[in-house]
């Protein structure tokens, strides 16, 4: 007898920018076509991939624009809008979450939810001292200051519940996988996310330059890769934006340059052929996986990486890439300097990119969705 086919909705935490998380939830929806995505607010003009999908939104899209742009400030909200989803008809409740998309709810027994963890909510677990001291909200950062001390640990007491109704955690690395342990107490499987590796073609003769890519706020540690550009007059690009833009900017010297690594057709086309003609990668921070450093490696470019975090899965020190140690001027330099007098071979490290291709997380995530069918 042939087993009938569950019925599966994806949910996650919001869908207002393209990023990792958001290419992951693509990826689910070609794994599960005839699945709806549910997502607190959605911005569909930042968001022009899902523009023929299913989405269905909470409460919270009715609220109006101006507010609806502020949903970081609205967790408490987000619980709320999260647990009131009927999600009764489906079989499978497949959640990608860094927020609240884990709060939603089974209404019976044989229900399946399987979350598939970006990471534990950093401001509540594990990063709390760094957020309150900078939260990253600008010229309201004094606001959340305040705040932080009063909403963060009954939000933090309701993840903790939340995670304890997941049947199956994923994680996208083994880092995450540990922390899920640490936080939620829970068991998970590592998944990495995908990465459309046949986009990049390393070119054979290769650029003068260093290049990086990341949201412009403060734990990407964006500002060690200028300041060591800097010391080191070395030819250095930076794609993206965010509320440190006009901070880096103003810190770096003349060998620095700054691209607006769009996600229109143009922007994707300057960001892949940089990647496939830069002499290396810097990425300083400490990333739960982070998919950037896949796409450099397909494009035959060695990473200067935080020998923490993600990094650890992808980069292997002298072969891809080096990792350096500390977050810090000084050891990123001397990264740096190591790359320099190591005989990289683009095609090995294109080649190592493989193992993190699209196509492969797409048949391990219906693989593990449909051995937990009853």
């Amino acid at each position: 007898m042939v087993k009938k086919q569950p019925k599966i909705a994806i949910v996650h935490d919001w869908l207002t920018n393209m990023g990792g998380a958001e290419k992951v939830v693509l990826a689910f929806h070609e794994a599960f076509p005839d699945a709806p995505i549910f997502t607190s607010t959605y911005t569909p003009e930042n968001m022009p991939a899902f523009k023929n999908l299913d989405v269905r939104t909470t409460y919270l899209q009715k609220l109006p624009k101006t507010l609806r742009k502020l949903h970081k400030f609205l967790p408490i909200l987000r619980v709320k809008a999260f647990q009131k989803l009927d999600l009764s008809n489906y079989d499978i409740i497949l959640s990608s979450a860094s927020a609240e998309a884990k709060q939603v709810k089974k209404t019976r027994p044989e229900q399946i939810h399987i979350c598939y963890c970006h990471t534990p909510i950093r401001y509540y677990w594990n990063d709390y001292d760094r957020y309150k001291k900078d939260p990253g909200f600008g010229k309201l950062n004094w606001l959340i200051k305040l705040l932080m001390p009063l909403l963060v640990p009954p939000l933090k007491k309701a993840d903790y519940k939340a995670a304890q109704q997941v049947d199956y955690f994923i994680a996208n690395s083994q880092f995450i996988a540990d922390r899920i342990e640490e936080f939620y107490h829970k068991k998970a499987t590592v998944i990495h996310p995908p990465v459309d590796t046949k986009r990049f073609k390393p070119a054979k003769k290769r650029g003068n330059y260093y290049m990086t890519m990341a949201r412009h706020i403060p734990y990407k540690r964006l500002d060690l890769a200028i300041e060591a550009a800097n010391q080191l007059k070395l030819p250095l690009r930076v794609f993206g934006n965010g509320s440190e833009h006009e901070k880096l900017v103003a810190m770096a010297e003349p060998t620095v340059e700054f691209f607006s690594g769009s996600y229109d057709k143009k922007g994707q086309a300057e960001i892949t052929n940089s990647i496939n003609q830069a002499k290396g990668f810097i990425f300083p921070a400490k990333e739960d996986f982070g998919i950037v450093m896949v796409e450099a490696l397909a494009g035959g470019t060695p990473v200067i990486a935080f020998g923490e975090g993600g990094s650890r899965d992808i980069i292997t020190d002298s072969k891809t890439g080096v990792l350096f140690a500390k977050q810090s001027v000084d050891s990123l330099v001397d990264a740096i300097k190591k790359a320099e007098k190591t005989p990289w071979n683009p095609v090995f490290i294109s080649n190592r990119a493989k193992r993190f291709d699209r196509v492969l997380f797409i048949n391990k995530i219906k693989n593990f969705v449909y051995s937990k069918v009853k």
